[in-house]
């Protein structure tokens, strides 16, 4: 299949190097640099050059902020049945465009990224395909994942942006409100060294990825629960209420054994 990349950042990289041995695979990016570290495979870094590359299907690997600028700029140099992707961890608009694209389209949420997981190791990993959009597609996808040893859930993009909600924008919120009260540790102990690890590579995302993220319609629910948790937690402490301590920390280990 003939593969188009959107980008040839470390998620777009990651992809070439995944497709590129048993595929016929081009990415464009239009800082000619980051082309640099790309190989076995064509490098373009004008939109008008795809339209000799004809390819069968599109994956947009561009960040968040400009993921429907960079299908935008290709779609007049595509063949008309060719299947559009991303891989977005924020779905904002993408229904709505591929409503109206006039193309086959599917999407994915590869539920790992460079900063945290080992690229070459994504056995533990998990990744979301969105139900709606083109069967061969779909399948594609499944099949590409399933290799990879990934666990994968089949959800609509309600179920998706629900489940960002959850697992994205909890842990991003409690971990900014963990460094803005962060002062430096001359001695820091190893849970410490631990959150900074956390924060320092979340603080390395794009300034427009973390918003988006947060800014999910369903986000401020998760924030009051949170809130609410905290205050209870503030109680307790200020009471210094063991018993209440007690039965806290057991419904806290009480989720985590529901997540094993």
């Amino acid at each position: 299949m003939r593969i188009l990349i959107l980008g040839a950042g470390k998620m777009g990289s990651f992809f070439v190097d995944l497709l590129s041995f048993d595929h016929d695979v081009a990415v464009l990016d239009t800082d000619p640099q980051k082309l640099r570290f790309t190989f076995n495979c064509r490098r373009y870094s004008d939109p008008v050059e795809v339209r000799d590359f004809a390819p069968e299907m599109v994956i947009n690997a561009a960040t968040v902020k400009y993921t429907l600028d960079a299908f935008r700029s290709v779609m007049p140099f595509i063949p008309d049945n060719c299947i559009l992707s991303d891989i977005a961890s924020v779905k904002t608009g993408l229904p709505e465009f591929y409503a109206g694209c006039g193309h086959p389209f599917v999407s994915t949420h590869p539920m790992f990224g460079p900063t945290f997981a080992s690229l070459s190791n994504l056995s533990n990993e998990n990744a979301i395909v969105i139900k709606e959009g083109d069967h061969l597609g779909r399948i594609f996808f499944l099949d590409l994942y399933r290799r990879l040893g990934l666990h994968i859930e089949e959800y609509t993009f309600q179920q998706h942006d629900s489940t960002v909600a959850y697992s994205l924008s909890i842990p991003f919120a409690s971990t900014l409100a963990f460094g803005s009260v962060m002062k430096r540790q001359t001695a820091p102990g190893t849970t410490f060294k631990r959150h900074l690890e956390i924060a320092r590579g979340l603080l390395s995302e794009d300034d427009y990825l973390i918003s988006e993220i947060l800014f999910n319609p369903l986000t401020a629910q998760k924030l009051d629960g949170i809130i609410e948790r905290l205050s209870q937690l503030r109680m307790i402490v200020e009471k210094r209420d063991a018993a209440a301590m007690k039965q806290f920390i057991d419904s806290v280990r009480a989720n985590f054994r529901e997540q094993t």
